[in-house]
């Protein structure tokens, strides 16, 4: 199995992607078209423009159906993490990597925080959907019950033994009714106990079946070159193969009729999740095969990382945020910071419309009221040249009207100090000082200009996979 590394954002041609996918021209085109339509691959006009951009505009996405041969196009991963298409896995590496071509590392680190932002989730995405099909997410499964084994152990079930002298729970009834007594004393003595002990049928079919699948997991993982990146450990539990249980209509009767008896929740997952994999016969090799882990929402991933490393008191109370003065007659303590941002009164209606201004996150630390908003841009900023792939103007005016929003809770609790901060992902080491974002006529109103911070990501997402808070002062503001 071919699998190769593509950066997110980076514009690719029907040829790149023909030597990417080592295969033909009418092949590569099959990919393109299956990968396009669950929405992790985009077209956009080929041109100089288009070729220097870091960043994909909803208004440059072209809907065209895609020909063999043709070089009218560019084309563009949304995506990061893993894509299987018919064969061949493309590893979707962030757009800020720029300097290396297979970040292997960066793209495992990457992986565990998506599997961590993914937790809260709790359930297994068997299938991809687009607007006009929908296909089997096998390595979703795979990764699924490698991992469930990993925390807890081959599928197994029990049964209840009876033993004389045993070391498990006395059964007194069964003892008092079917053992010799000895009197003594008028005092009953038992010469032998009937003990119950539970115990594992290592031969129960389930057990059986699921080590099947396990390996064989862990096999086509291996195969697509997988398992080193979701830092998983082989397995191989067994021998057997899927023919040894039987026709593949028996394995599926033999598990709707084991779901009907068990009530355990985690033991419900693992059945269903081996029933899907049967009932879809899927490999990663298969022609038909598209399947995903990951996001084309990364941007949404940078801010909730943000929001955690830099402890965001949005939405703590503000009768549990320490102030430097304590909180004003007119502010209930069980409001949050978020809801004291003024929302738009539409003077006709008599009433205000429930959407308003919300900032990515807030820091309160001591006397200094912090409004970070990450943003995840690859951001060219140099001395003597105009910027390249910057926030827009809205996110500028926006950041600005996050302080005035704020400004009498500000003076009303004794802050000292504002910042104002864009926050940016770098595959550089250091926290960089990339200087301010400035409007004249909204710093002529007393407001901090905006600055701009470019975040080494790897350290970022240590301190997140880590639960540590990031220390404010690394940030120089």
């Amino acid at each position: 199995m071919i699998s190769k590394f593509v950066r997110e954002q980076k514009r690719y041609t029907q040829k790149d992607l023909c030597e990417i996918l080592e295969c033909s021209e009418e092949e590569t085109v099959k990919r393109i078209r299956k990968i396009k339509e669950f929405g992790v691959l985009k077209a956009v006009k080929a041109s100089d423009v288009q070729r220097d951009m870091s960043d994909l505009l909803d208004e440059d996405i072209e809907v065209a159906d895609v020909e063999v041969g043709e070089d009218e196009y560019l084309y563009v991963f949304t995506f990061v993490g893993v894509i299987v298409v018919a064969g061949r896995v493309l590893k979707c590496y962030p757009k800020y990597l720029l300097n290396n071509e297979a970040p292997k590392d960066e793209l495992r680190q990457v992986i565990k925080v998506l599997e961590k932002y993914n937790t809260k989730e709790q359930i297994v995405r068997m299938f991809n959907d687009s607007s006009e099909s929908s296909t089997f997410n096998l390595i979703a499964v795979l990764l699924f019950l490698l991992s469930d084994f990993y925390e807890n152990g081959v599928y197994s079930n029990t049964e209840d033994i009876i033993e004389s002298n045993g070391s498990g729970e006395i059964l007194w009834d069964k003892t008092i009714n079917e053992t010799f007594t000895l009197i003594s004393n008028d005092r009953p003595f038992y010469t032998d106990l009937q003990t119950k002990k539970r115990i594992t049928d290592d031969f129960d079919y389930f057990k059986r079946l699921h080590e099947c699948i396990l390996t064989k997991a862990s096999q086509e993982l291996k195969t697509a070159e997988l398992l080193d990146l979701f830092e998983i450990t082989p397995v191989d539990l067994t021998d057997e193969t899927l023919d040894d249980f039987g026709e593949d209509e028996y394995i599926l009767y033999r598990i709707e009729k084991e779901l009907n008896t068990q009530f355990n929740t985690r033991k419900q997952l693992v059945l269903k999740t081996v029933y899907a994999y049967i009932a879809q016969c899927g490999s990663l090799n298969d022609l038909d095969c598209l399947s995903l882990f990951g996001t084309n929402s990364f941007n949404l991933v940078w801010e909730g990382i943000c929001a955690d490393i830099m402890d965001n008191n949005l939405d703590t109370n503000l009768g549990s945020i320490l102030l430097p003065e304590r909180l004003k007659p007119g502010y209930d303590k069980n409001q949050k910071l978020r809801d004291l941002i003024e929302k738009p009164l539409w003077t006709i209606t008599g009433e205000k419309a429930k959407d308003t201004l919300i900032p990515d996150l807030i820091t309160i630390r001591g006397n200094r009221f912090i409004i970070f908003d990450a943003k995840y841009y690859n951001v060219k900023l140099e001395p003597g040249i105009a910027p390249k792939g910057q926030p827009g103007i809205e996110s500028i005016t926006k950041q600005y009207l996050y302080q005035l929003a704020y400004k009498k809770f500000i003076e009303d609790h004794g802050f000292t100090s504002v910042k104002n901060c864009f926050l940016m992902p770098t595959e550089n080491k250091e926290v960089e000082a990339r200087g301010e974002v400035s409007m004249e006529m909204l710093s002529s109103l007393g407001l901090q200009d905006i600055k701009v911070r470019f975040l080494p990501a790897e350290h970022v997402y240590e301190h997140y996979l880590a639960g540590r808070k990031m220390d404010i002062e690394s940030l120089n503001l």
